[in-house]
């Protein structure tokens, strides 16, 4: 376990959690964008469901 930690620290490799970071990072505000336009829609929708009693 340590000597897979001291690998991260020592290698120059980490470009590629970089990449995976920003992907991520894209993709949370592109939900947050799309839950932003589509907050009435959905309201909407959702007010509109009725529950079993």
């Amino acid at each position: 376990m340590l000597k897979g930690i001291r690998n991260l620290v020592v290698q120059e490799e980490g470009q590629g959690l970089v990449e995976y970071g920003l992907i991520i990072g894209l993709v949370a505000v592109g939900c947050i964008l799309a839950l932003t336009t589509l907050k009435g829609s959905i309201s909407t929708l959702l007010s509109g469901i009725k529950l079993k009693e």
